[in-house]
C-alpha cells in the first residue's frame, strides 16, 4: 500500500488592491494578476468618448430705422370686420392613444471579473513500499507542464499561459530546484538516495509564473502563486540473511 500523506497549504501573496484604468473610453482595459492564490482576470470597457457640445447659431436682429418725419406717414384706417355666426360642431372622441417617448438612459461602463483556479499535484515516489538506504528513490509530481486558458472578458479575448516550478526538500537537509516534474523509474530525472534509515518528511513547493496576451501584446502576470505539499517517506535497511 502506498504510504503517502498529502497536505495542501496555500501560500497567498498579498498585493495592493489592483484597479484597472479608471477611464476606459476608446478601448478595453484588461489586467491579469494573482490574489489569494488565484488568477484574477479583470476587464473594463467604457461607454465611449464624451459627445462634443454643438454651439448655438448666432441670431442677428435687424436694425429698425426711424422715419425723419413720422407725422407725414399716412396711417391706415381699420375697417370693421363682420362678426361670423357661431356654428356648433359635435365633439368627436379621439381613439388614438398618445405615444410615450422612451426615457433617455445614460450609457454605463462594462466590467467583468473572472477567477481561474490552478491545478495542484501531490508527491509520488518509487519504490512505494519500504525504500532502502543507498538505493535511489524516484520522485515526481503529477502536474501538467503548463496551464493555458483562453477567456473572454467584456468582449475581449485574453490568453493566459503559466508554467510551474518546483523546489524539493527531501527531509535530510538536501534541496533541489527544478522546472521538471519528475517521473517514475526508469526515466524520472528527480532521484534521491538516503544514507541512513528513518522517517523523512518530504516537502514540495509548487510555484506558478507566466504571462498573458491581449491584442497581440504579451505582459507578465503580476505576482506568484505557490502551493506546498508534503509526503512521509520511511527508509529501511535491507535484512541480512545467512546462507548455509
Amino acid at each position: 500500500m502506498r504510504k503517502l500523506l498529502i497536505c495542501l497549504l496555500l501560500t497567498p501573496f498579498l498585493f495592493d488592491s489592483h484597479a484597472i484604468a479608471a477611464d476606459c473610453v476608446d478601448t478595453a482595459c484588461i489586467d491579469v494578476y494573482t490574489q489569494d492564490g488565484q488568477i484574477i482576470i479583470e476587464g473594463k470597457k467604457g461607454s465611449g468618448p464624451p459627445a462634443k457640445a454643438i454651439p448655438k447659431p448666432r441670431v442677428v436682429k435687424p436694425k429698425v430705422i426711424k422715419p425723419i418725419f413720422p407725422e407725414l406717414i399716412p396711417r391706415p384706417t381699420a375697417t370693421p370686420k363682420p362678426t361670423p355666426k357661431r356654428t356648433y360642431k359635435p365633439r368627436v372622441k379621439s381613439t388614438v392613444k398618445p405615444t410615450l417617448k422612451p426615457k433617455a438612459t445614460a450609457t454605463v461602463s462594462l466590467n467583468d471579473r473572472l477567477i481561474k483556479i490552478l491545478p495542484t499535484g501531490g508527491i509520488a515516489y518509487q519504490p512505494e513500499a519500504d525504500p532502502l538506504v543507498n538505493v535511489p528513490i524516484y520522485f515526481w509530481c503529477d502536474l501538467p507542464t503548463q496551464f493555458a486558458t483562453r477567456v473572454t472578458v467584456v468582449g475581449e479575448v485574453v490568453d493566459v499561459l503559466l508554467r510551474p516550478g518546483f523546489v524539493w526538500s527531501f527531509g535530510d537537509g538536501t534541496f533541489l530546484s527544478t522546472t521538471d516534474a519528475g517521473g517514475p523509474y526508469p526515466n524520472g530525472k528527480i532521484k534521491h538516495t538516503y544514507k541512513n534509515e528513518g522517517i523523512y518528511p518530504v516537502t514540495l513547493v509548487e510555484s506558478w509564473n507566466g504571462n498573458w496576451t491581449h491584442n497581440g501584446t504579451t505582459r507578465a502576470i503580476t505576482g506568484t502563486i505557490k502551493f506546498t505539499v508534503f509526503a512521509i517517506v520511511t527508509v529501511v535497511i535491507a535484512p541480512t540473511r545467512f546462507m548455509f
